[in-house]
């Protein structure tokens, strides 16, 4: 048997038998619980400052745009170079920003201007590093089978850090400062480094030809597959809406519930707690063509906490909402993930990674900027109300193409384990 492989770990964790993931998995839960703290902290730090609910828009969206722009393209450019090697050197520049943001803070340099640029530099940088992550996973786990229970565990990370890194996050800000929150992010993607540096696996084979010509290759291949196509859409739709609430949040926090950047981060940490319960539940599902219907209900889901916490009054129903958006939005983004990574031939993922992860991060971004654009003229509530709405009625169109898209991701899935 391997060394590398310890077959004694349960199903619902079978991922961490292989070595390199485990390396891969520890280094990457320091690094996101440093990436959600900058995140809570960089949010306040722009509402303390100019108390304007449209900057937060602008700056989610300056963070998430060019995952629409530049993250198909550097799918197609990635896939011809080593992805270790260039995941390597995109921490180590994520690092440099993080420790950039903390100096300026410190130095109290920092402005709107260079708020909105040093978001525009993560998010280019994030444009590199998460189709890489998520496309090397594969190479981690070393079989096929595995590989949405991996996906499924990388996930529940996230999401973990996601309810530990903001509550965390307003402790810290209450008692220091957000350049000190800064510089913790900074220091945290070394461990991802070190990680990345004990891993030994062989690289992936590489594309040929031009850019251009990978991409274009990725792009048909996405576009011709119907389920695919599909899925990418509900994708976009589910991004485009539920994801908007994290913008308007300092502003339910501080002007609808009379909080602080303690209440901010609880808001994050129940949106956490829910998007956490998600993983659980999807690392333990083993038969794809019912994630479907799961990724379906999310939306429902979705939909449903938008409106609830619209029309919360109190913080308690609040977070209640926000732990049902949570699950709702994870469920949709990583059921999604699993079903695009398990459908796509081997020497296609990197790319589907980038589509993916293009228009996770993209519409998101785009939902961002929207919504803090409208509440800056009809209000928080009202806007999360409108984007429930919306939501609700293309899950309603959604639905009537259910059987059609489980029948044809039940084949497709049995064509690749076929090949």
């Amino acid at each position: 048997m391997n060394p590398s492989v310890d077959r004694q770990w349960p199903a619902a964790v079978r991922a961490l038998q292989f070595a390199n993931f485990r390396l891969y998995f520890a280094g990457q839960a320091v690094s996101i619980l440093g990436s959600w703290i900058q995140q809570v902290a960089l949010s306040w730090l722009i509402y303390r400052l100019t108390g304007s609910v449209a900057l937060l828009g602008v700056t989610t969206f300056a963070a998430l745009l060019p995952q629409l722009i530049v993250g198909p393209l550097a799918g197609a450019w990635t896939d011809r170079h080593d992805k270790r090697r260039l995941l390597i050197i995109v921490q180590g520049l994520l690092a440099l920003q993080a420790l950039a943001l903390a100096a300026l803070t410190a130095l109290e340099w920092i402005g709107p201007a260079l708020i909105v640029a040093m978001s525009l530099l993560l998010g280019v940088l994030n444009a590199f590093d998460t189709p890489l992550r998520q496309s090397l996973i594969g190479s981690f786990v070393g079989h096929r089978d595995d590989l949405p229970n991996a996906l499924a565990l990388n996930a529940m990370l996230f999401n973990s850090g996601r309810f530990i890194g903001p509550p965390l996050a307003g402790l810290l800000l209450a008692l220091t400062s957000e350049a000190l929150c800064f510089a913790l992010n900074g220091l945290s993607f070394l461990a991802l480094l070190i990680g990345l540096l004990l891993i030994r696996i062989e690289a992936p084979q590489r594309a040929k030809g031009s850019t251009g010509t990978v991409f274009r290759e990725g792009l048909a291949y996405v576009w011709g597959n119907q389920p695919i196509r599909l899925l990418i859409l509900t994708l976009a739709m589910v991004n485009l809406t539920a994801s908007s609430y994290a913008v308007l949040l300092p502003v339910f926090a501080r002007d609808i519930f009379g909080g602080d950047a303690q209440t901010l981060g609880w808001l994050w940490g129940a949106a956490g707690c829910g998007a956490f319960l998600s993983t659980l539940y999807l690392a333990t599902r083993q038969a794809l063509p019912g994630l479907v219907g799961i990724v379906l209900v999310g939306a429902v889901l979705g939909a449903a906490a938008l409106l609830a916490f619209a029309a919360s009054t109190t913080v308690a129903l609040a977070l209640v909402a926000m732990a049902v958006l949570g699950f709702a939005i994870s469920v949709g983004n990583v059921g999604v993930n699993m079903l695009l990574q398990s459908l796509a031939p081997e020497q296609l993922r990197g790319r589907v990674v980038s589509f993916f992860t293009s228009t996770r991060f993209g519409f998101d971004a785009i939902g961002g900027l929207l919504a803090g654009l409208l509440a800056a003229r009809i209000g928080a509530p009202l806007t999360l109300a409108l984007e429930g709405g919306v939501l609700l009625l293309f899950c309603v169109w959604l639905l009537t193409r259910r059987r059609v898209l489980r029948e044809q991701v039940r084949d497709d899935l049995q064509e690749q384990a076929g090949r």
